[in-house]
């Protein structure tokens, strides 16, 4: 199965716009996926230019070999663990992409068990050398830590009542068996099927997304020349959350409290914002790409420390 001609990457026009590739430029893309955008970039950046693109998962990893060739460098690994490596070497890039979230192959290859559109065995795991998978934490978590998962992760108004649920039905072996567990007790809406908030859930907690993420995001500004760009799309209001306060953080001289008369933190900006607001995709956007729908984009810029900007 060709999966690069059935991924449609979100935002491609937005995400050129805010990081603004230019010819023999370096090019970070820290979830790459199966290289929709890094593909668009390339043709920007040229022969001339450095591209190093990042995946956790191997089947992403393949196929991006297949597809790019020696014109790019491939590390499988996770983003929070290729940016200390990048780091480590000296590395520095023009513009980094986050792309965050499960990319639409991995929804599509029912097998890996992010969706319960089939009956498949629990697993979640984004790289599957990794030893936790779905199925572990649905059946040996304990009934508190799961309520917390689901409430913190999920945003389920019901997560007590989801978690004892799950902890009477065990053991729970596939997808199928979960979503029917899930509905009995999650809160029910028009918009979503009930058992999506709890899905969500235990996949970031197999993946530990929004940990990744927090850790991540200050390494990856290290990464950056000043003047370098980083754009950074997310998929669910926990993730945007934090790319929004790190963004506003990065962007301020002084993070004291604000009836502190005194500066004391010594907190000295190293970002400033591109987005006021994160950008959505445009109604034409979601006739061909309905996934796109929840995405939000969020860019930034390195301060240059020689020549600041107001």
């Amino acid at each position: 199965m060709n999966m690069t001609s059935q991924h449609q990457p979100v935002l491609i026009t937005q995400v050129i716009e805010m990081l603004q590739p230019q010819k023999g430029e370096a090019y970070l893309d820290a979830t790459a996926g199966y290289g929709g955008h890094a593909a668009a970039i390339l043709q920007r950046i040229g022969d001339d230019g450095r591209t190093i693109l990042v995946d956790r998962d191997a089947r992403a990893t393949q196929a991006l070999g297949e597809r790019f060739g020696d014109r790019v460098e491939i590390i499988h690994r996770s983003f929070l663990e290729a940016a200390e490596q990048l780091l480590e070497d000296g590395t520095l890039v023009d513009m980094i992409l986050l792309d965050l979230g499960v990319s639409s192959p991995q929804l599509d290859n029912t097998e890996r068990g992010f969706s319960f559109r089939t009956d498949v065995p629990l697993d979640m795991r984004m790289d599957q050398s990794q030893s936790m998978t779905a199925a572990e934490v649905v059946n040996h978590t304990s009934v508190r830590e799961l309520e917390r998962i689901i409430r913190e992760y999920g945003e389920e108004p019901r997560a007590r009542a989801v978690a004892q649920a799950i902890v009477a039905a065990r053991p729970i072996a596939t997808t199928g068996s979960l979503a029917k567990v899930v509905r009995k007790s999650a809160l029910q809406t028009k918009d979503i099927d009930a058992a999506t908030r709890t899905f969500q859930a235990i996949r970031i907690e197999v993946n530990a997304e929004l940990e990744q993420l927090k850790d991540a995001l200050p390494i990856l500004t290290k990464l950056l020349v000043p003047g370098g760009r980083m754009a950074v799309i997310s998929f669910h209001s926990l993730e945007d959350r934090i790319v929004k306060q790190f963004f506003d953080r990065e962007s301020r001289d002084c993070i004291c409290p604000p009836k502190q008369p005194i500066c004391t933190c010594g907190h000295v900006a190293s970002l400033r914002k591109l987005t006021s607001k994160p950008i959505m995709a445009t109604t034409d956007e979601l006739v061909i790409n309905p996934r796109a729908r929840s995405a939000k984009l969020r860019a930034a810029e390195k301060i240059n420390k020689n020549k600041r900007r107001d």
